[in-house]
């Protein structure tokens, strides 16, 4: 049981196969009620949305709350945060408790009350916009969409100071959002976090696990954030294996139930077998 990355054939999934073992990605764990204890994507993204918007406070020049002093108010920083899923709606509420102004925005209409309940408001692009997918995760677009998306979100690129950008898709690249121009429009000693990285990132210049400054604006590739907050990235992914293991193990005895709609689902090798046709 663990991330087994089963978006496309790899070596390690024939030799499990032929060992007889029985393999479960928690990738595929299915966001329904049932299943949200055993959810390990959704316990990592919560941590790297939290640990994002610590990155950028720190190598932000500007403050994020706004002080009143003898000296003069100090504004509070304007952030924009992309994508409203697990690490998104977290960095919108860290950011919101370190006091800044929060504006984001999703391709998926149905979050904007999520949004605006943290106390961020929602950017409103005149795009066609989507449901989520029947994974519980926004789909991926065509490319005359993204082209539209980055021509309309231009200008609320160019005012924010922090950029959190986590527009990711299971299996597939990140699409890119913030281009270079996007980037080169921004006020000197912006910086942006992407926490889509991993998978190439949603802005342009994005280098995987390196800080690149292009511009004044610092960019921010950092990968694997939840491994920086070991303590508690271990206790909250010790508890989403328990929980698989309650579906597991009956009466003292493993049994792997493939009607079971969890197992059904992240189940990608059993009985000698590779499960999933695009594994093979």
């Amino acid at each position: 049981i663990g991330f087994l990355e089963p978006f496309q054939p790899h070596a390690t999934f024939r030799a499990m196969a032929t060992s007889g073992a029985s393999a479960l990605a928690v990738e595929l764990i299915p966001r329904i009620t049932r299943a949200q204890s055993m959810d390990a994507l959704s316990s990592m993204a919560n941590l790297a949305g939290y640990k994002g918007v610590l990155l950028a406070a720190e190598a932000s020049p500007r403050l994020f709350p706004m002080m009143m002093t003898a000296a003069g108010t100090v504004p509070p920083a304007r952030v924009l945060v992309v994508g409203a899923g697990v690490a998104g709606l977290q960095a919108i509420a860290t950011a919101k408790r370190l006091g800044a102004v929060v504006q984001a925005y999703d391709v998926r209409a149905e979050v904007k009350e999520q949004i605006e309940s943290l106390g961020a408001s929602f950017l409103e692009l005149t795009l066609n916009t989507q449901e989520k997918g029947d994974s519980g995760y926004a789909k991926e677009m065509d490319q005359e969409f993204y082209r539209r998306q980055q021509a309309l979100m231009h200008d609320a690129v160019a005012e924010s100071e922090v950029i959190i950008t986590t527009a990711a898709i299971p299996g597939r690249p990140s699409p890119v959002i913030v281009t270079q121009s996007m980037v080169e429009a921004m006020h000197p000693g912006s910086v942006i976090v992407d926490l889509a990285a991993e998978r190439g990132g949603n802005c342009e210049l994005t280098q995987q696990d390196k800080r690149v400054e292009h511009h004044g604006v610092t960019i921010i590739g950092d990968i694997n954030l939840p491994s920086t907050m070991a303590h508690t990235a271990s206790k909250l992914y010790s508890k989403n294996l328990h929980a698989i293991l309650t579906v597991l193990i009956k009466d003292d005895t493993l049994v792997i139930d493939t009607e079971d709609e969890i197992i059904a689902a992240s189940l990608i090798i059993h009985g000698g077998q590779i499960l999933r046709e695009e594994l093979q």
